[in-house]
Order: C-alpha cells, then structure tokens, then sequence
C-alpha cells in the first residue's frame, strides 16, 4: 500500500477553526423533528421520470474508482482483500473461491452519510452523537436507510471553463463560478438534482498520489451555498474531498463538509471519475446510485452510474 498523507480525527479536533465553525447553530429539518434523511426528501417519481427523458444513446458511465491497496486514501485508511481457496466439495467436485475483504468505506469513490460530519458534536437536525453514535454501528443515519438516488445529473466542468486541462490546489469555486460555468454549459441547476464538478484533478491519484492527497482545488462554502438554495440532492467532484483544500479560512477543517452534511442534510460524492463525462461534454444526464446497504455505516464506497 502506497503511503499517504497522515491525518487523524484526534489532529482534526486541534485545529483552532473547529471552536469556532462548532459555535453555528444547526437548524430543524424542514421534514420534520424525526427526519433522518436529509435532501433526499426532495426525489421524486416525477423526478426519476425526467432524469429519463435525459437518455437518448444509452452510453453508460462508471463514475467509481478503482478500490484497492493501492489507491490514495484520506489519513490511515487502506483496504485489502483475501481471497479464499474453498477446495472441491461434494461428489461433483465442486471447487470455487469466496472473498474476506478488510477496509474502510470511506475510501476510494465514496459517499458520505449524516452521520459522517456534525459540528461540535451535533448533526444533521440537530441530533447529538450521543443519541446514535455506537462503535458496532451507528444507529441513526445509517447507509442501510438510505433509498437509491435515481434524479437529474449535472456536470459543471470547472477545468474546461476556467481554460485550464487542471485546477490547482486552493482554487476554490463559489457562487460566481459555479453560475458562470452552468451559463457557459446551457444548464440549470434545479431541485432534486446532483452536481458534479470536474476539476481535473483526478488525473494527479494516477501520476503522484502524495500530491493528490496534499490538496485539491475545491467547492468554497460561498459554492455550497448556492448548491444549497438550488435544492440539490448531493454534490460530488473529482477529488478526494470535494471541497477546496487548503480550506479557504485558515484553521478552519472541511467547513464544507459541517455545511452540506450536518446543517443541510446535503450528501457528498467523493473522488468521483467525471473525466468521460467531461471529454463527451455530457452535462446533463440519468444519475443512478443503489448504495451497498451496511448496517449502521457512516459513509461507503460506491459506483455510481451517468446515463445519457
């Protein structure tokens, strides 16, 4: 497994902005004192129906990463798999393999639940972490509740309208921006939908995974705001942690993340492989996503699929 950057949550809580981004106050859920699920209220049937009407070649899109030893990873996560020789078994010798696989979920192409990110210790809708948290599961914002996210698609190519193949690390994209670059493409950003941004940064996990994991350019909390108000599902990008890094205020750590998850209920899509997408400028498309269902897990790998 290759190395990668050190970071623990233990360092995360020494961070001098944490104090004060704890001190935002967490809204009730428009949905309800009990909800639990987030920006997901707002799919709908009529939304899936529309996202279809998006299909027209049936060109299919893989938007997960490769998982495995050797693929960057956020702080000490790894994973590594054991494949298991069963032997023959029965009088028709039945021989075969099972597979014991030991990881992380939140690595690789991932999708980050409410129960992931809270803000001094309380999270989307106000729950504190008493209430749920629980080192064999958690027992509130599980992945296992979450329904399949079958809505509009949207692609900002971020790279294409800066003039760049790449962003640097610390660019950050707000409101400014991100409106530019739908205006530029022809789209809006509506209800219901997913944004992904294409940075190009993906390209640097392949080329110089220590680089890729010391920062990245980003969504800025001023972007995810506007993501916000649009009403969107869940935002996702082509890095390691979809927004900006180094974060845009120092000693501040993923304000991002605090905005989305725990004050909005807004889902994050990480490292996810928008690079096809953007070379046949697909900006509008079916996105499909049944997440693996582990009980009681803040967050999990996935392969998320663009239809178009």
């Amino acid at each position: 497994m290759r190395k990668t950057k050190k970071m623990t949550w233990a360092a995360v809580a020494a961070f001098a902005g944490l104090a004060a981004a704890a001190a935002q106050e967490i809204r009730p859920s428009r949905w309800g004192a009990d909800d639990t699920l987030g920006a997901v209220n707002l799919l709908s049937r009529e939304a899936v129906v529309r996202a279809a009407e998006l299909v027209t070649t049936g060109k299919t899109y893989s938007l997960g990463v490769e998982t495995g030893p050797a693929t960057p990873a956020f702080g000490t996560r790894w994973s590594r798999i054991t494949v298991i020789d069963l032997g023959s078994n029965g009088a028709n010798k039945v021989t075969g393999h099972d597979d014991l696989l030991t990881t992380w979920l939140g690595i690789g192409s991932q999708l980050d639940g409410l129960g992931h990110v809270g803000i001094d210790g309380v999270h989307y809708n106000g729950v504190p972490r008493s209430e749920f948290y629980n080192t064999a599961g958690i027992t509130r914002f599980g992945m296992e509740d979450l329904p399949p996210i079958v809505t509009r698609g949207v692609l900002l190519d971020m790279a294409r309208h800066a003039g760049k193949e790449r962003l640097e690390p610390g660019t950050a994209l707000n409101s400014d921006e991100i409106a530019a670059a739908a205006r530029q493409q022809g789209v809006m950003i509506g209800t219901g939908d997913v944004v992904l941004l294409h940075t190009g940064w993906l390209g640097v996990a392949d080329e110089d995974p220590q680089r890729f994991l010391s920062g990245a350019p980003g969504i800025g909390v001023d972007g995810a705001r506007y993501l916000v108000d649009r009403g969107v599902v869940a935002v996702g990008a082509d890095t390691w942690g979809v927004e900006v890094a180094p974060e845009e205020v120092a000693g501040q750590f993923i304000p991002v993340h605090q905005l989305l998850l725990a004050e909005n209920g807004v889902y994050i899509l990480e490292n996810m492989d928008t690079r096809e997408l953007a070379a046949d400028r697909a900006y509008e498309f079916m996105f499909v996503l049944g997440q693996p269902k582990f009980t009681g897990a803040v967050q999990t790998v996935i392969n998320p699929v663009a239809i178009r």
